[in-house]
């Protein structure tokens, strides 16, 4: 774990840090054959479950989907997201984040910042808990979406935010739909690596979830590019299944078990 973690702060202004999100076995044995960093992300709330936001997500589906993706993982960084109301204290926010670590055996937990629970990080560092931080547009905290840091106040605020998560202790921080001057400047200032989503190129590295990429969510706001089209090819084959089924050409004798084994 710490050998991982140091391989994260060393790509610090040095090479790009790939971050995509994993809620299954299958999809991490892929992502972890060229990301530096997994995530189970909260927003499994809105992909898997279909849920409007991420606030019903439990700590217990959060390490349930952990243990699948855990057996896909053996070189990316594992980080785990703290769901709502699962640190809303220091003691609460430890005995979670002992349960997951310990359950699940990640690498780290990320917490949303509310500009308050700085201290909460701090513990969790101090009980050799590894943090990411995660600061910008915090979906937990949050009720309507808006860009961050369209002023010189509010960028010195985020600047002071970020700065204030670092010096707790954390060993990363999100930059979560910034302006591309506001993650500019944070990621200059920090000596930790900052990873964007919807914040430009000017971060340490960039997260997305992945089956926002893969066209497979139904969700694309600007910053997301969709590198696949994999609703249209699963679509293609589902349909291509029951016609197959319908014309009795599926199963075809070639699929027939005739008494051996798979």
């Amino acid at each position: 774990m710490k050998k991982k973690i140091k391989n994260i702060l060393n790509k610090k202004r040095k090479s790009r840090i790939v971050s995509l999100t994993a809620y299954s076995k299958n999809i991490a044995e892929i992502l972890d054959k060229y990301c530096d960093i997994v995530l189970v992300g909260d927003s499994m709330a809105n992909v898997l479950y279909g849920h409007k936001d991420t606030h019903k997500i439990t700590l217990q589906n959060i390490i349930q989907h952990t243990l699948s993706v855990k057996k896909g993982i053996k070189k990316s960084l594992l980080v785990v997201d703290m769901p709502k109301g699962s640190y809303s204290n220091k003691r609460l926010a430890l005995k979670n984040a002992r349960k997951i670590m310990n359950l699940t055996r990640c690498d780290a937990v990320k917490i949303e910042s509310n500009n308050k629970n700085f201290s909460i990080i701090y513990e969790l560092v101090k009980a050799k808990i590894p943090v990411m931080g995660h600061i910008g547009y915090t979906p937990q905290f949050q009720k309507k979406f808006k860009i961050q840091g369209d002023s010189i106040n509010a960028i010195n605020k985020l600047l002071k935010e970020a700065l204030t998560i670092e010096k707790a202790g954390a060993f990363s921080i999100v930059l979560e739909c910034l302006t591309p001057k506001a993650s500019k400047l944070i990621t200059n200032n920090l000596k930790i690596p900052t990873i964007g989503i919807g914040s430009s190129s000017n971060c340490d590295g960039q997260i997305l979830v992945t089956d926002d990429m893969l066209g497979m969510s139904g969700f694309y706001p600007k910053f997301v590019k969709k590198y696949a089209l994999l609703n249209r090819i699963i679509e293609k084959a589902v349909k291509k299944y029951t016609r197959e089924v319908k014309l009795k050409k599926f199963p075809a004798t070639k699929n027939f078990l005739n008494g051996r084994k798979y």
